[in-house]
């Protein structure tokens, strides 16, 4: 079994540093989100989470999140097969096309989705049309938060579909097993855990999306807001105290999807490399 050496003098300024930082940076504001929400006591506290729009919101990024997850699971899936089991030309360009949103600000993507999908759009007026919305709705929010989020399922898988390369699948295909039972008895157990990683890093992300969803939400009171826009609100009304405590529940919810995360990483040590 390798030891690793324990740190010398630069190494525990290094460890020193990066905890202070990370206090700082991380851990106090987390405390202040938490104090000010909870400021006018447990009560208050619970008469905003319990509300209507508070309500509201947290059925709708919920919902968001129900649709967008599982979507960007089979496109990370699928866009990872393609890459990294098959020859063909062009699978650079489609790795450059996956990551497009990490490079795009999710503003230019709501632009885009609104520009595209609005009354206006391209395609908006045979929506208006056939008395379709999907701006300033919720099917424009799922729109705008699957582009955000498209890329994690993929960019998880992709790395260890290539590392493992294709010999397994080649010896099911060779045995006689179908594509499709090859894809689910040999790929998909090879790369669950990096999958669930994807998706909870997926979900996370979704859970906190703004910039794209304001764009498209159109800010709807009590019926387009999800709970990072309702925040956004609530702080505009200068409602800090309902702000902040609508902010923790945001936050006790992003921290569940941290301890996912932890839980995934500690079942999966050595599963595949991180």
């Amino acid at each position: 079994m390798n030891r690793r050496n324990p740190p010398g003098a630069a190494g525990w300024v290094l460890i020193a540093l990066a905890v202070i930082v990370t206090v700082l940076l991380l851990g106090a504001p987390l405390l202040v989100i938490f104090q000010q929400g909870l400021a006018k006591g447990w009560g208050a506290w619970w008469r905003v989470v319990s509300s209507g729009e508070t309500a509201q919101a947290v059925g709708l990024t919920l919902l968001t999140m129900a649709v967008v997850v599982p979507l960007s699971g089979l496109y990370g899936l699928a866009a990872a097969w393609a890459v990294t089991k098959f020859r063909w030309a062009g699978k650079k360009w489609l790795v450059s096309l996956i990551e497009l949103p990490y490079s795009i600000s999710p503003i230019v993507a709501g632009v885009a989705c609104l520009t595209l999908y609005g009354s206006s759009g391209a395609v908006g007026a045979w929506l208006l049309d056939h008395d379709i919305q999907i701006m300033f709705a919720a099917p424009g929010i799922i729109l705008a938060t699957l582009f955000v989020v498209s890329p994690f399922v993929a960019r998880e898988v992709m790395p260890l579909m290539h590392l493992q390369g294709s010999d397994d699948e080649e010896a099911a295909l060779t045995l006689g097993a179908g594509g499709l039972r090859t894809f689910v008895a040999v790929t998909l157990p090879n790369v669950k855990w990096a999958l669930l990683y994807g998706l909870i890093l997926c979900a996370a992300r979704a859970l906190g999306e703004f910039g794209a969803v304001s764009v498209v939400s159109g800010h709807i009171r009590g019926q387009t807001n999800t709970l990072p826009l309702y925040i956004d609100l609530l702080y505009h009304d200068y409602d800090n105290s309902g702000a902040f405590a609508v902010a923790s529940l945001l936050t006790l919810l992003a921290l569940v999807a941290l301890v996912l995360k932890l839980l995934v990483e500690r079942r999966a040590h050595g599963g595949f490399p991180r």
